[in-house]
């Protein structure tokens, strides 16, 4: 069967008939239902010691023409893409390709530039899609799918197409605006780092760095400044008082859930705390994001305490990771406070639950790499073997690098970290929210949102976050159990709250936290996509 999927791979190649290779520019360019067809066309032949010379010597690019999906674009820039992964004459190198180049505006879909990584040290070759896509659920992360890249007829390999996160469709999308600072965490050399910052921390914030070593820990994609940086350290270092002005605290607790959950040690949980991304947009507080996801789901071995971690240690890796660890106060700061622990450890769960212990990841991961296998297949730049890539779900590929095999990770590490204390502390209940209704028949009309929580006996605060409309931020109040706040009895854990829109709006948007004593839960629980909708119409 094997033999025969080579083959018709083999055909289609030479023929350019595989029929999952999206031909038309109408498709949606990150959807994952097709593979991407990408045709590039440099004038010089030599264009691979070009790409090389030009990745020691700057931010130059190589100009080219190019066909997306069969719409043609014109004097392109072409560079390999910034990476430690980067091997002169390598046949297949991330690449980054600037659409307005020479032609400014030019764009394919909104987009200006297109992302595509190499996917070394990923067998499997399915880590970076399926990692964006358990992302997306829960915090800002970029669309991923895969292109086919030709390059003067030949076919240079499947790329991961990610999508940049500097550009407005990313931007808008998950901020509502594109106006802003973003912010890449790099490691630099140690010798390039000036004396008196925190060489061990590069880019977590830490208090004992100042303006003046930012630049050296994080690349300024957008803006030139990096004044957010500081200030955000600034209120790492203060105290809990001025953090939420500064940081969007509930998304980086997602990020720090997600990076837990997924042994994503490539990023900020991490040695070197690498790989992520801050945007501080004009108006709101910084949000941290998941970045480069190329070594997620226990590639990468190494937390930056220690030499690397065995395979064993990573499906162990510990949901608290750096709760008491100075050197990260991204993580440590917050995890200090107990209601955002407990918050932490909520979504831990979620991410657990919706994705890992299910087995959801797992059919995924089949799904992904069954649609890419003869695109893979007939990849003679491929770095790994046919049959690392067949094994790359269940066997540990590499003497060295020791790759887990993904499904077999995904399964380990659900199977683990659902028997941890952490995980076996029972939430909160929250029972069916209601809401004060016009009676039949009455000529009195509800002008406010009259909202009833049951929760069961352990309870012990209940907090809403709402905005009155679908735009604008999100307000925080707490329910009461007073007897006086449309919670019936005093003290029988049934909790209420009354919100006056003051006739400013007709939609109330909300979700609801119920805390007791060692965790919290949500409703609705996945409150990151779906939030409670109700209007005055429907209470009339």
């Amino acid at each position: 069967m094997k033999n025969w999927y080579c083959l018709i791979g083999c055909v289609f190649l030479i023929f350019g008939a595989c029929p999952v290779f999206s031909q038309e520019s109408s498709v949606d360019f990150y959807t994952t239902d097709s593979i991407q067809q990408l045709d590039l066309r440099f004038e010089a032949d030599n264009w691979r010691f070009i790409l090389d010379s030009l990745r020691y010597n700057g931010d130059e690019m190589l100009q080219a023409d190019l066909t997306i999906n069969g719409q043609q674009l014109s004097r392109v820039g072409v560079r390999i893409r910034d990476s430690r992964a980067f091997k002169p004459g390598d046949l297949r190198n991330s690449l980054h390709i600037q659409l307005n180049y020479e032609l400014t505006d030019q764009n394919y879909q909104g987009y200006q530039s297109i992302k595509l990584s190499s996917a070394l040290r990923d067998p499997s070759l399915v880590r970076e899609v399926l990692g964006y896509e358990i992302a997306r659920n829960y915090m800002p992360a970029p669309r991923a799918n895969y292109a086919k890249l030709v390059v003067n007829d030949e076919y240079y390999g499947l790329m991961v197409n990610v999508e940049p996160t500097d550009s407005p469709v990313f931007l808008n999308r998950n901020f509502g605006q594109s106006e802003g600072d973003l912010f890449l965490s790099v490691a630099p050399r140690k010798e390039q780092v000036p004396a008196g910052c925190a060489n061990a921390s590069y880019g977590a914030l830490a208090s004992q760095q100042n303006e003046t070593c930012f630049p050296f820990f994080f690349k300024a994609i957008t803006g030139n400044s990096f004044d957010a940086l500081s200030e955000l350290a600034s209120a790492l270092d203060t105290g809990e008082d001025k953090l939420p002005d500064a940081l969007d605290i509930d998304r980086t607790l997602w990020m720090h859930a997600f990076n837990n959950v997924t042994a994503n040690l490539n990023s900020y949980s991490g040695q070197n705390t690498q790989h992520y991304m801050v945007f501080k947009p004009t108006m709101g507080p910084a949000v941290p994001m998941v970045w480069n996801l190329n070594l997620a789901f226990g590639s990468f071995k190494n937390t930056g305490e220690g030499s690397d971690l065995k395979p064993r240690e990573m499906v162990q890796l510990d949901p608290q990771l750096h709760a008491r660890n100075g050197k990260k106060p991204l993580i440590s700061v917050l995890l200090q406070n107990d209601t955002y622990r407990k918050m932490y450890l909520a979504h831990v769960r979620t991410i657990l639950n919706d994705h890992f212990v299910n087995g959801a990841a797992q059919e995924r991961s089949k799904e992904l790499q069954e649609q890419i296998r003869i695109a893979v297949l007939t990849d003679r730049n491929r770095y790994y073997t046919r049959a690392d890539f067949e094994d790359s779900m269940e066997e540990t590929i590499g003497k060295l690098s020791k790759i887990p095999g993904l499904g077999k990770f995904i399964r380990d590490r659900a199977s683990w970290l659902k028997k941890t204390d952490e995980m076996l502390i029972i939430p909160p209940t929250i029972e069916e929210v209601t809401y004060k209704e016009r009676a039949q028949f009455s000529r009195e009309r509800i002008e406010k949102f009259h909202i009833q929580v049951p929760t069961d006996r352990f309870t012990k605060r209940v907090m809403i976050s709402y905005r009155l409309g679908e735009e604008g931020p999100f307000q925080i109040a707490y329910l009461k159990d007073d007897g006086n706040s449309f919670d019936e009895k005093a003290n029988d854990q049934i909790f209420g709250i009354v919100i006056d829109p003051k006739g400013r709006a007709n939609v109330l948007e909300y979700f609801i936290m119920a805390e007791n004593a060692r965790d919290v839960s949500f409703s609705p629980h996945d409150y990151m996509r779906n939030k409670h909708i109700i209007t005055l119409t429907d209470l009339n």
